[in-house]
């Protein structure tokens, strides 16, 4: 174009690039030649309103310590919500959703956090939830019989599987009661602290649960946690994982014990319940850590 002297506008019709961008490459050639024609950087030569590293700094341990959002950092740190908010971005900093409540360690495995976490010692944390189960009618449920019409319809109602679990050892307890009230979450978890202390774990420092009415409103509850020296903690709303390793002990219990062959009555599996859970805590492998939950709080 420039050494066959054609008109900017004519050439830049045929490329299909603006006027202004034809001659923006045209006055490079002319002041640096064929140079003139590679790419540059589109980056600004300089950013005058770039955060300090120092500061970048401050708002990351902020949000470690406190494990709050942008909008309650932004007056600790003085720093504007939105530029916390891309500063965490940087920074890789994972949802608080993801977070341990107690700890502050991520929990929720993602693309780019995959982290797990335990505590260190046995009692520093157990896990308490309930699990419900339609309980069998005698002569066996529709597992037994197959989902006919002869056994369609029979329902006669719910157990509440109340299950506690030690958060290093994993060793665990769980009771079948008739509901999930304050009182009887209040008492199931005076005797599983009766059940820790008889496999060694004698000191229980935090309790955590859902936000169900009998853990969060229940006096009796928490009467009988600060009964324990405990303190009680609660995860996030609509956060099940935050209390997950209770949530997969249920799991396992579903799997192993509750679903594991076709019970003729409720009774007869109410009855396989504790022989499981003494299989669970004392020859049971554990994945996390190799050892049964017993062997992991006694090793000797």
């Amino acid at each position: 174009m420039v050494e066959d002297r054609r008109p900017v506008s004519h050439v830049a019709r045929e490329l299909g690039v603006s006027r202004q961008c034809a001659h923006r490459w045209v006055n490079r050639f002319r002041s640096e030649g064929f140079e003139g024609l590679s790419d540059r950087s589109s980056r600004p030569r300089r950013v005058p309103t770039r955060t300090s590293p120092e500061r970048e700094r401050a708002v990351v341990e902020a949000r470690t310590r406190l494990r709050s959002g942008p909008a309650r950092l932004a007056p600790v740190t003085g720093v504007p919500a939105r530029t916390i908010s891309r500063i965490l971005r940087r920074h890789g900093a994972p949802p608080l959703a993801w977070l341990d409540p107690v700890t502050g360690a991520v929990i929720r495995a993602s693309r780019s956090t995959a982290n797990r976490y335990e505590h260190e010692h046995p009692g520093d944390l157990i896990h308490v939830d309930v699990k419900k189960l339609g309980r069998i009618p005698d002569g066996g449920g529709w597992r037994a019989h197959g989902r006919s019409e002869q056994v369609r319809g029979r329902g006669i109602g719910f157990d509440y599987v109340h299950a506690v679990v030690d958060d290093h050892t994993r060793l665990a307890y769980a009771e079948i009661h008739p509901d999930e009230k304050g009182v009887t979450a209040a008492g199931f978890l005076t005797r599983a602290a009766a059940y820790f202390a008889e496999h060694g774990i004698t000191r229980i420092e935090r309790v955590l649960t859902d936000n169900a009415f009998a853990y969060r409103h229940s006096a009796a509850f928490q009467n009988a946690v600060t009964q324990l020296g405990a303190r009680q903690k609660f995860i996030r709303p609509h956060c099940p994982w935050q209390n997950g390793k209770v949530e997969r002990f249920n799991r396992t219990l579903a799997t192993e014990w509750a679903y594991r062959q076709p019970f003729t009555s409720n009774q007869a599996r109410t009855d396989a319940l504790d022989p499981w859970i003494q299989h669970y805590n004392t020859e049971r492998i554990h994945s996390s850590h190799g050892l049964t939950p017993a062997a992991r709080e006694s090793p000797t």
